[in-house]
């Protein structure tokens, strides 16, 4: 696989079980999905349906039980916890419901940390665009204590583009938001992709939030059974309200509108 072939992330025949024998549960039958570069893509189905697990299996947070995950040029799959410390370090940025802010530093050192840790420099000129993009120019001596629910989170977005990653995953980055902050955080990562080529890959179950990326999958009982390109809220949930008639027993089935990579 090459980094310029334009996909950020893909899973290949990923299967991922747990448990054994009877009391097997899979969460992931087979799936195969390439996530392309510079775009931004939203994850969604129903409780129990594979998308967190999926989400994780790709940013190297679990392990598969079969089958192969690529970020960037690099294999996850078999890698050893070395290997996926310095992934998970430099190749991916992370955006949780939970901020997971240090209280004792300020915003600006939270959003330095990942590269601190890694002992890299800071390139100003590229901190500088993403501290004035999400508007905190004004907070950065401010403790996380200091900050409102939307500012922190807004914290926690410019610590993961801060160091460049392949791709950026955000765990339902709007659920502890009010809907105005929840609205500027995903303006944001709408803006990441489209003018700094940022390749954003977001878990929600909000149709608003979805309505944003630029890509839908949608995920039933361990596999992809639809995607949307550019969708509406509208469009979402309705797609969301009519995944129970859709089959999926013995195969994956994708339904789409507009060109596909899956």
């Amino acid at each position: 696989m090459s980094a310029s072939d334009g996909v950020a992330a893909r899973a290949v025949d990923v299967w991922k079980e747990y448990g054994s024998g009877d009391a097997a549960v899979t969460a992931l039958a087979g799936v195969s999905v390439e996530l392309e570069r510079s775009r931004f893509t939203a994850i969604m189905g129903p409780s129990g349906s594979g998308k967190s697990t999926l989400m994780h299996c790709l940013a190297g947070l679990d392990d598969v039980t079969r089958g192969e995950v690529w970020v960037g040029d690099t294999k996850v799959t078999g890698l050893r916890d070395k290997g996926l410390t310095e992934l998970r370090r430099d190749k991916v940025g992370f955006i949780f419901q939970q901020f997971n802010l240090l209280p004792t530093l300020t915003a600006e050192e939270n959003i330095t940390l990942p590269l601190a840790i890694g002992g890299k420099k800071v390139d100003q000129a590229w901190f500088d665009v993403v501290v004035d993009t999400v508007g905190l120019r004004d907070r950065l001596s401010h403790r996380p204590t200091q900050l409102s629910g939307g500012q922190q989170q807004r914290v926690a977005c410019a610590r993961a583009l801060v160091s460049r990653p392949d791709v950026v995953f955000a765990d339902e980055p709007t659920g502890n938001l009010d809907s105005q902050s929840g609205a500027e955080v995903l303006g944001f990562l709408q803006r990441s992709a489209r003018e700094f080529g940022q390749t954003i890959v977001m878990v929600t179950h909000d149709p608003n939030a979805a309505s944003y990326a630029d890509r839908v999958i949608f995920l039933k009982d361990g596999h992809i059974v639809r995607e949307l390109l550019s969708p509406s809220a509208d469009e979402v949930l309705e797609t969301m309200k009519h995944l129970d008639s859709v089959q999926v027993a013995g195969s994956q089935v994708v339904q789409h509108s507009g060109s596909s990579r899956v």
